[in-house]
């Protein structure tokens, strides 16, 4: 190292000149100093730098020099004089090697950086770092407040010695992307993370313009399946890459696809239509057309039509059936899946796809010997993931799956059929989520695959025009899966690193390779269509706009044309006759998004066909799964279950992805102080009320804080209550004790509290407020205590999904709701069981008096551990009840008048406005109606049992 070496320079002299004569008059000043001398050869010795070996330093003093000439030699006639130009340095720190000159320290510690770009939708972004066996920065971190293009923050680190370094990002107010639990390692220089994908490539960059466009292209096909043409061509390629593809029919009409297959529904029959496609890039350069293609329709699809049986919703009861679990009426039908061996179901011959629609229809008594009016169905549309019987994986939404229809019992029979008998159908419904393989006519993935000897088993031999068909399995239980597959990337993928092995082995012990799986952030999905990213906090912004599972592609629900390809796949079944739909993971979705789009389309197409005052008897209760004890979900307004059943109350951004952000922090700001509440479930003392729905969303819920509670009725109870006032309207709450998902308390079991624990449990869910729901064979404590669900680690039968139908099996007729006409064999045996004719007698009960069907209630005036007063009134009907469930209670404050109990038949004449009811019994109960004109008590309703007496 040279520090401040002084210079000799070279005496250059200065020539004057004597001046002109005739320039006499003019004078000039000169001030020189001659240069410094050059050293005495050698020079000066260098000291060696013991700091770094093999270098030498010296620090001299250049006086008011600026700058230097210098050589170096060994002293022995060895010269460096850079080549005969000599060094020509400055002052502070000079090194000097192999001819280079810098100003770096030799085996310097010197900081190293980082700046780090961010694709955020947040208002501020938070960067929280640590470097590689370093300290993190206090939370939230610092603000990423450098200069970045539009969508990114940036900021610039110092790393210190470190050359890597952890980091995550939040938004300041508890949304967190730490990439999913695992944090973001990260290395020097220009970093960038997008969607939990990390790159080298400055976003912010200014790119080359893009002025090529891409090729035509070819191999376009046609085929026409009644109504729909299926369009499918050879993908084009571009010097950077094709987004998307513009197809014009001889109409005139413009469609666009993002991939090269295109589904065009809702055509005129017997029409010839021509088409052709052009190619489009992300500059919005657009290919030449493709060659024409001519194709004619065929005849019009058969209609599929029904009506919904209608009328208040909370005058029902409903039973919750996993249909390929619940009866098998057509074994044509069923299918094992490849994973019928490993999984122990074909050991006893239990394949998943077991129940169906025609057994449904062969059972719709028995439903209705139980009492139950309604039944809540798994989704009906076709699936494609490996192990899909429960319906969540649904890549067709515009077919229903038919593995579960048959000739004589399709989806439209069962609709009739159970609506001939006053049984209504609720269809459970996905919009947050396709299977991993896509949604057919919105996005199918292509993904990496080779036929190689591992794989060969595994990947279907590419047929031309072939396509997926659940029904035809292979003797390994495979279908055909040839048309997602290539081992060539198309120009349409940007996967990285397409088809180069992992480094990690699938279970059987075959190499994997990249792109070979879909997921959000390795770019198999467009982020038009599907988000790109894992989710990271359950109750945070990014619950709505990341991907649950491997298994679950989310949607960008956000986007129009995604948005459109829901709404006319539900209106299908609308147009059926469906009778409402339960919403499956409607939490991850915003509520925005449901009030400004799905649910006002939803309404619209309901007004369409049925008219304004039937519309509204459509029933929607969507899955907001908050799975804690509290009123609000871990203080997440956002993410509770009462929060969706109300319209907004701010306007936003046209945008529905930044109305989606703008929505969440407008109300999280507010927090739960501020949020709306209502009394429409509750009476004014002893009077009902005409309840406010104004500001009603349009969704009901699934009453998630009951459920969590429900080991024990006293805390479901109390913890129900509890939440009311923030529900816009509580009495349309659906309320269970445990499902196909989860027991109380989040358990992962079946129920497994004793036969009087149910009993008690049904007493307070028939009578309390909200429409009492029932898991399919819970009336018998079916698999209590079993493990609801093991995925394919383990036999169906072994779980709280099991096959029902050896319990129905046999004949029954039902002569009336929770009547029993006939029946014979083994569900003849099961209809005698104590709970079950508990459940019946609890359906006769709640069906002959209204207000526990519709009634607003009260715990004023009530002493009592389960108690309370209910009252429904409208038109001619005036109901009121006072019910205690297991327990006594005194009631206070009543109005006089004879009391008859539809339990025991007792009468008691109230004349001081008290009533006290001795009880003590678990799952017993006490329903006092007071008796009016016009509106008489039933008296006893049913014959007593165990616990009902």
């Amino acid at each position: 190292m040279l520090r401040r070496l002084l210079a000799a320079l070279c005496l250059i002299p200065l020539l004057l000149l004597d001046a002109p004569a005739a320039r006499a008059a003019n004078t000039v000043v000169v001030y020189y100093q001659p240069a410094s001398s050059w050293t005495t050869v050698p020079g000066v010795a260098m000291t060696a730098y013991a700091a770094c070996s093999g270098w030498y330093t010296k620090e001299i003093d250049l006086g008011t020099a600026s700058g230097m000439q210098v050589v170096f030699n060994n002293g022995s006639g060895t010269w460096d004089n850079n080549s005969g130009n000599n060094y020509s340095v400055g002052t502070g720190t000079v090194a000097i090697s192999g001819g280079a000159v810098s100003s770096v320290v030799p085996c310097s510690t010197a900081s190293s950086t980082a700046t780090v770009y961010y694709k955020t939708g947040w208002a501020t972004t938070y960067l929280h770092w640590a470097p590689t066996n370093g300290s993190w920065t206090t939370v939230p971190g610092v603000v990423m407040d450098e200069t970045a293009c539009t969508g990114w923050a940036a900021e610039t680190v110092n790393l210190g010695t470190a050359t890597s370094w952890q980091a995550t990002f939040n938004n300041g107010s508890g949304t967190w992307d730490n990439n999913s639990g695992k944090n973001y390692s990260l290395g020097t220089g220009t970093v960038v993370v997008n969607a939990g994908v990390v790159s080298s490539t400055n976003p912010c960059a200014t790119a080359t313009p893009d002025t090529t466009a891409p090729s035509a292209p070819t191999g376009v096909t046609a085929k026409a399946t009644n109504t729909t043409v299926a369009l499918a061509w050879t993908a084009s390629t571009d010097d950077v890459g094709v987004v998307g593809y513009q197809i014009t029919r001889s109409d005139g009409t413009t469609l666009s696809s993002s991939t090269n297959a295109y589904s065009d529904r809702g055509l005129s029959a017997q029409t010839s239509y021509a088409y052709t496609v052009k190619a489009l890039d992300a500059a919005g350069n657009v290919s030449a057309a493709s060659a024409s293609v001519s194709v004619t329709t065929g005849d019009e699809a058969p209609v599929t039509s029904g009506e919904m049986l209608g009328g208040d919703p909370r005058k029902d009861s409903i039973y919750f059936v996993m249909t390929a679990r619940f009866y098998d009426g057509d074994t044509s039908n069923d299918r094992g899946g490849s994973q019928n061996v490993s999984s122990g179901n074909a050991a006893n011959s239990d394949p998943m796809f077991r129940g169906d629609f025609q057994g449904l229809v062969d059972k719709l008594d028995y439903i209705k010997a139980l009492g139950f009016s309604a039944i809540w169905i798994t989704p009906v549309v076709m699936n494609r993931s490996d192990y899909d019987y429960h319906g969540y994986h649904g890549w067709d939404f515009y077919r229903v799956d038919p593995r579960l229809e048959s000739d004589g019992a399709s989806y439209q029979d069962l609709i009739d059929g159970a609506h001939a008998k006053g049984l209504k159908i609720y269809q459970d419904v996905v919009y947050n989520h396709s299977s991993r393989w896509g949604a057919n006519g919105l996005f199918t993935p292509t993904v990496y695959g080779v036929r190689d000897s591992q794989w060969s088993s595994y990947y279907s031999e590419q047929v031309a025009g072939k396509e997926y068909d659940p029904l035809e399995e292979n003797s390994a239980g495979r279908t055909y899966n040839g048309d997602v597959w290539s081992s060539t990337q198309p120009s349409t993928s940007s996967c990285p690193n397409w088809g180069t092995a992992t480094g990690s082995k699938s279970s059987e012990g075959y190499t994997l390779y990249n792109c070979q799986w879909p997921y959000p952030t390795n770019k198999t999905f467009p982020s038009t269509y599907y988000h790109q990213c894992w989710i990271g906090n359950w109750e945070g912004e990014d619950a709505r706009s990341c991907w649950l599972h491997e298994d679950l592609a989310d949607f960008n629900t956000e986007n129009a044309t995604v948005q459109q390809y829901l709404i006319d796949a539900y209106n299908k079944y609308i147009d059926m006759g469906v009778d409402g739909f339960r919403i499956d993971t409607a939490v991850h979705i915003p509520r925005v998004t449901w009030n400004r789009r799905f649910l006002p389309a939803m309404h619209e197409h309901l007004v369409e066909k049925y008219g304004a005052a039937k519309a509204d008897e459509f029933y929607v209760f969507g899955e907001v799964a908050a799975f804690v004890n509290d009123k609000w979900n871990r203080g997440s307004v956002n993410h509770s279950a009462q929060f969706f059943t109300w319209k907004e109350r701010a306007t936003y951004s046209d945008d529905d992805a930044t109305a989606a952000i703008e929505q969440y922090n407008y109300e999280n700001n507010l927090g739960t102080a501020n949020q709306p509440t209502s009394t429409n479930a509750f009476l004014s003392g002893n009077t009902y009320h005409a309840p406010d729905h104004s500001q009603f969303s349009g969704m009901n819920i699934i009453d998630m804080r009951m459920h969590m509670n429900f080991s024990d009725a006293q805390n479901a109870f109390n913890n129900g209550k509890d939440s009311d006032d923030s529900v816009n309207d509580a009495t349309y709450n659906v309320v269970y004790v445990d499902s196909h998902d989860y027991g109380p308390n989040k358990s992962s079991t079946r129920y497994s509290g004793g036969t009087e624990a149910w009993a008690e449990n049904m007493a307070l869910m028939w009578t309390f407020r909200g429409i009492p729901t029932l898991y399919y064979g819970s009336e018998i404590e079916f698999q209590a205590g079993k493990q609801i669900d093991c995925g394919s680690s383990c036999p169906l039968a072994n779980t709280g999904r099991a096959y029902y139908g050896a319990n129905v099996e046999g004949t029954v007729t039902a002569s009336d709701y929770g009547v029993v006409g006939s029946a014979s064999g083994a569900v003849a045996t099961t209809l005698a069981k104590p709970l079950v004719k508990h459940v019946q007698r609890l359906n006769q009960i709640r069906r002959a008096i209204p207000a526990l069907q519709s009634g607003q209630y009260s715990t004023e005036g009530v002493s009592g551990s389960m108690a309370y007063k209910r009252r429904y009134t409208s038109g001619s009907v005036d109901s009121f009840a006072l019910i205690t469930v297991s327990y006594g209670a005194t009631f206070t404050g009543i109005p006089n008048g004879t009391y008859v109990d539809a339990v025991t038949g007792d009468k008691q004449v109230v004349t001081g406005g008290s009533l006290t009811v001795s009880l003590n019994a678990k799952g017993n109960l006490r329903v006092y109606v007071l008796d009016q004109t016009g509106n008489p008590a039933p008296g006893k309703v049913g014959s007593d049992g165990v616990y009902l007496k």
